[in-house]
């Protein structure tokens, strides 16, 4: 029943074709024969709570027989581990994939679990979701193959010997394995349109400001952002569209009214037919985005996604992205140093793993961030206090942030001759488990086309597009303007109503 997307699912509880706790029951059941599957299951959920659960959904099938219920009462959802909940209304811990913050209870909810959810004490009430657990990632949202969680790697469903993308893995391995029907991301570089791209499932990135990021824990607050991972455009939109609007907890929450992101996926474009549904509209491809270290079948299944869109009316315009690869030295960079200034809260002292047996304070301090933090969080801790650094601040942070802006005047040039930019997610399908554990420069690289749009603060989807290598999903990138998400999401929309890639399913 997952497998038919939120959408569906939101027709059918409406007609009254099924309840919500029937739909909650069947999920439950799904994951807990992935949990006793061989080999242990996909790694997928780190929470589960079916007393919970099962509750929530009571409480939505009386919603909806009281006539309170809004398009999303009652539908599942998980959570990325990387959003607090609250405990112990929740009864869900907070741990962001790591031991540092192994059995954290929240004393509230982050503004996405109430928006999508039951909302909060005097303020709007929520979408009415429900929550089916907490999701495995990459240890504090630092990793792009998810096997950097304190709690075991995630596996992909299409193949289980090769990782499902990260730092949202646990997300898109779920909802590609139909454990859920959608589930809340974050991307920080990527990490939303990677393992869209690697699990063959839709995913969205928003603006930077369009969703709260008020309870999210922090990697790097000037990239992250929430968005979603889901079976369809159309089941995306309908996520974002709860989850979006101004929260003034967060200051980097944008000041703009709220958008129906589903009506405006759905809007014809002026002068588009049914057969044309994106006639007038103009993609970019920079050249950058198609260099030689391409894989072949990525680039064939890219190419023939954006053949696609042409057919579909849309018109292909080259242009120039020139700074692409600066973004990974600027990323590795501003990243690792606010993920440095960020991590530095986790001391043992108020929150979070305590070291036994210290001599004293600094002592302690040393021994609980050794033993709390994994080997790629503290790997980024030191890049990040380096550049920090005296002596080290003006040569390199600040010439990143400098470079920051170029590239997003490059994008700001590009959009003066396109609407959207298309290109791949990553240059290869899903890796093998393992075989970057030797080499993590070998997985920064493979951030290189998601990472300008990052640093840009600009939206971007990942669509499925096609199988390459071993039947490996592939995905087709989608960059759009600032507040553009209603163009990226009819853009998908109007692809997904044309081709079947996002309705395939893994094989096992």
């Amino acid at each position: 029943m997952a497998r038919r997307g939120v959408a569906a699912l939101a027709r059918a509880l409406a007609a009254r074709e099924v309840s919500s706790v029937e739909l909650a029951t069947e999920c439950l059941h799904a994951i807990e024969r992935d949990r006793t599957g061989a080999g242990g299951g996909l790694g997928a959920f780190v929470h589960v709570d079916a007393a919970q659960t099962l509750a929530e959904a009571r409480a939505a099938d009386e919603r909806r027989a009281r006539g309170e219920a809004g398009p999303l009462t009652g539908v599942p959802v998980a959570h990325k581990d990387i959003f607090v909940t609250s405990y112990p209304r929740s009864r869900a811990p907070t741990t962001a994939g790591s031991r540092m913050l192994e059995g954290y209870a929240s004393p509230f909810d982050a503004t996405v679990v109430a928006r999508l959810g039951a909302g909060e004490p005097g303020r709007a009430p929520g979408a009415g979701m429900v929550m089916l657990g907490k999701l495995n990632c990459d240890e504090f949202a630092m990793g792009s193959s998810n096997e950097n969680s304190a709690f075991g790697p995630v596996r992909n469903p299409w193949d289980r010997t090769r990782v499902p993308g990260g730092s949202s893995g646990g997300s898109a391995a779920a909802v590609a394995a139909g454990l859920v029907p959608a589930a809340t991301a974050t991307d920080t570089g990527g990490s939303i349109r990677q393992p869209a791209s690697f699990c063959g499932v839709t995913g969205i990135k928003p603006t930077y400001g369009l969703v709260s990021r008020w309870g999210m824990v922090a990697f790097a607050s000037s990239l992250d952002q929430a968005g979603t991972l889901a079976r369809s455009a159309e089941d995306c939109a309908l996520l974002l569209s709860a989850m979006s609007g101004f929260d003034p907890r967060d200051a980097t929450s944008a000041e703009r009214p709220p958008v129906d992101l589903h009506a405006a996926m759905l809007a014809p474009r002026a002068g588009a037919s049914a057969a044309r549904p994106l006639a007038g509209l103009r993609i970019g491809l920079p050249r950058e985005f198609f260099p030689a270290v391409l894989a072949a079948d990525v680039g064939r299944a890219v190419r023939a996604a954006l053949a696609e869109l042409e057919k579909l009316g849309a018109t292909l315009v080259d242009v120039n992205l020139p700074r692409t690869e600066l973004s990974i030295p600027v990323y590795y960079i501003i990243a690792p140093a606010e993920a440095s200034s960020n991590l530095g809260r986790f001391d043992g002292v108020r929150y979070g793993h305590r070291a036994e047996g210290a001599a004293d304070l600094l002592d302690m301090y040393k021994k609980s961030r050794s033993e709390g933090f994994g080997p790629e969080v503290k790997r980024r801790i030191m890049i990040g206090t380096y550049v920090l650094s005296h002596g080290y601040y003006d040569a390199y942070y600040l010439q990143a942030q400098k470079l920051r802006r170029m590239i997003a005047d490059d994008f700001r040039a590009c959009f003066g001759q396109c609407d959207l930019i298309a290109g791949p997610v990553a240059p290869t399908v899903a890796w093998k488990l393992g075989a970057q554990a030797d080499d993590p420069v070998k997985a920064y690289l493979a951030d290189i086309f998601t990472l300008p749009a990052s640093l840009a603060g600009l939206p971007g989807m990942s669509v499925p597009a096609g199988t390459g290598e071993g039947g490996m999903p592939v995905g087709l990138q989608l960059i759009g303007n600032y507040f553009a998400e209603g163009a990226l999401l009819h853009a998908a929309h109007a692809l997904q109503q044309a081709t079947d890639w996002h309705l395939r399913e893994p094989r096992a």
